[in-house]
């Protein structure tokens, strides 16, 4: 079941939204001065301190150290005492999970209560040799190390105005980094190329170029293997500029490879293909207290939808599951695969720790966050795994590493908004759903990315940048279910070619995950 079943029918004119019963606080719907009363279930709580949008208000008196519950889960303890009519917020609500205990494979579903829609179970995308689907149908430009940076850009630009009309390509897109030299042999550069070969060969890129320098740690030459090559891949090539003769020779035959490329892969047109192809991400970033009550529930709705229909969606930032993972663990297909889960975050725990300071995970929460009225990890993490619905856990993958299994799966990947989109196109997303409340704009370069305001005034304010307002949900003017139908159809007209807003600005953001020491 979802953490949240927020609907019309439970905010009418009151201002407070409470998300479980056996919540003591409430998140406050609109901004509230100091020393309202407010009407709530049958009394009054009196505000002691003005509460912004999105922030909690206590609605029981909560003594120091006592638990303070948000989603019907601990979220922390009291740091002192708290009042009914208080802000509860970082001045007074300590952090700490505390020990868990996990269970393996108790909540697992069937979707019983999930529809089947006859009239949206396909869309028009471009099949791949490998049996997979494109929404996108690019030849890519990838940089094998930042040293190569400005010239897969300088290939863009040349390229910008082509016509390619005729041939079913979408265009030429640049994937430049800053990584790639200067970095140890072993986790972190078999990580970036692992990234870089998801990006050149995935299911909405038709052909790709790959272009080094030539001397750098992460060569040219990995990605051009026979075992790289054929067997339903695409096509490539690959150059360095030192090999060319320098930046403008390489330039130009990179500009030789794409058109022949092009005539190569031939006239590819849309077919219509089942929702079983949709292979899609779920991110956050720049995320509200609205996020984990409108617009992330809604992408759940939207995610088991997905799954119904036979198709993948995929759950990622390692640091913004920690404090939910035992609701994960629980619709785990297998102790395997819930354990597996559990050894990621280990796994990053131990990561974290080895740099100067030991960041805690309860660092993740942003500026932006916390004036959005998430306080801590555990309260953000509740809010974030919302997207995954309700869905059983069939999977649980390493960053980057290709998705082969349909249904609700689970990448490790840092909290990071560009890096974690980044490491599920490179396991095979081909559409990304991203959710803001503070209004977060990205987009990337091969993959159509669908932004979703958590909140009215944003989708408002950012019209531009928001494909989908979820706000209808905290204005009780739509059900979640009815938001994540919106958002199920509006995703399968974005996969048949439709462009997302973020594709019409230009937003092409590509940043690998860089997890080792630059040397």
């Amino acid at each position: 079941m979802s953490l949240v079943t927020l609907g019309p029918e439970t905010i009418p004119a009151n201002p407070f939204i409470r998300l479980s019963p056996k919540d003591n606080v409430v998140v406050a719907r609109v901004p509230l001065p100091s020393d309202a009363e407010i009407d709530f279930e049958g009394g009054a709580v009196k505000i002691r301190q003005s509460v912004g949008a999105g922030h909690k208000v206590a609605v029981a008196e909560i003594e120091p150290g006592g638990v303070v519950y948000k989603y019907g889960e601990n979220i922390g303890t009291a740091k002192e005492r708290i009042r009914p009519g208080e802000l509860v917020h970082v001045h007074n609500l300590l952090f700490g999970v505390g020990e868990k205990e996990y269970e393996f494979s108790t909540g697992l579903t069937d979707l019983a209560g999930i529809p089947i829609l006859s009239d949206a179970n396909s869309f028009l995308g471009f099949p791949r040799a490998d049996g997979r689907v494109g929404t996108r149908n690019y030849i890519a430009v990838v940089g094998a190390s930042n040293c190569s940076a400005y010239a897969v850009q300088q290939v863009q630009e040349a390229l910008a105005n082509e016509d390619f009309s005729g041939t079913g390509i979408d265009g030429v897109m640049a994937l430049p980094h800053n990584d790639g030299c200067g970095q140890a042999e072993g986790p972190d550069a078999r990580q970036l190329r692992r990234l870089l070969d998801g990006v050149a060969d995935h299911p909405n890129v038709a052909a790709a170029v790959i272009v080094g320098l030539g001397c750098e740690v992460n060569q040219v030459s990995y990605y051009m293997r026979p075992e790289m090559q054929g067997g339903g891949r695409a096509p490539r090539r690959g150059f360095t500029l030192q090999e060319s003769g320098g930046t403008r020779q390489a330039v130009a035959d990179s500009i030789k490879a794409v058109r022949e490329l092009a005539a190569e892969v031939g006239k590819l047109q849309r077919q219509r293909v089942g929702v079983e192809h949709l292979s899609a991400a779920l991110e956050c970033g720049g995320s509200d207290a609205f996020s984990g009550i409108t617009a992330n529930p809604g992408v759940g709705y939207f995610s088991d939808l997905v799954v119904k229909h036979g198709g993948t969606v995929c759950l990622a930032e390692t640091t913004e599951v920690y404090g939910a993972e035992h609701l994960l663990t629980r619709r785990a297909v297998s102790r395997e695969v819930g354990q597996r889960l559990l050894d990621m975050i280990e796994w990053y725990k131990r990561y974290v720790a080895g740099f100067e300071g030991a960041p805690s995970f309860d660092n993740n929460p942003s500026p932006g966050n916390k004036a959005g009225g998430l306080t801590n990890i555990a309260e953000k993490s509740l809010g974030a795994v919302a997207k995954a619905g309700s869905s059983n856990l069939m999977a649980v993958y390493d960053y980057a590493e290709r998705i082969t299994e349909r249904g609700f799966v689970f990448m490790n990947t840092p909290g990071y908004d560009p890096p974690s989109v980044a490491g599920m196109i490179a396991g095979g997303c081909n559409v990304c759903l991203f959710t803001t409340g503070r209004g977060s704009c990205f987009g990337f370069p091969t993959a159509p990315v669908v932004k979703i305001a958590s909140n009215t005034k944003t989708g408002l304010f950012m019209d531009e940048d928001m494909d989908v307002n979820a706000g209808t949900v905290a204005d009780g003017d739509e059900t979640i279910p009815e938001l994540g139908e919106r958002m199920y159809r509006f995703v399968l007209e974005v996969a048949s070619g439709r462009k997302t807003l973020s594709e019409k600005l230009g937003h092409r953001e590509f940043v690998p995950w860089r997890i080792g020491p630059m040397l």
